[in-house]
């Protein structure tokens, strides 16, 4: 990718959160899908980040929304009932606002799929 194409962003940061998002993301979410409500705007968000046509932007925005869920020390720890989501589900609804526009039809029905 052209340095031009990166609009600011540290590739080298983004490539290391990509890393850690698709190595975690599925072990992480597992454990916590019955205490999320965005559950399916999870996994949508995932197939997103991690489609190829997606733009550089977008993916980023995803891949740290998806990155905070997955990291085991954040601001409200998740082993806290009923409060350890919460802030996972604000900085994931941030993101989806900001880029939601870019998830499509086949990302949400791939999510469909990956929920039965």
């Amino acid at each position: 990718m052209d340095k031009d194409d990166t609009n600011g962003f540290d590739l080298g940061s983004l490539e290391e959160q990509e890393k850690s998002v698709r190595s975690d993301f599925w072990s992480k979410f597992r454990r916590a899908v019955g205490r999320i409500d965005f559950a399916r705007e999870a996994v949508a968000a995932w197939y997103c980040a991690t489609d190829p046509k997606t733009p550089l932007q977008v993916k980023a925005i995803l891949i740290g929304a998806l990155a905070y869920f997955i990291v085991p020390a954040d601001v409200i720890p998740d082993v806290i009932a009923g409060l350890g989501f919460t802030d996972d589900a604000a900085v994931f609804w941030a993101a989806w606002k900001a880029v939601g526009s870019h998830i499509q039809d086949s990302h949400r029905s791939r999510a469909a799929e990956a929920l039965e």
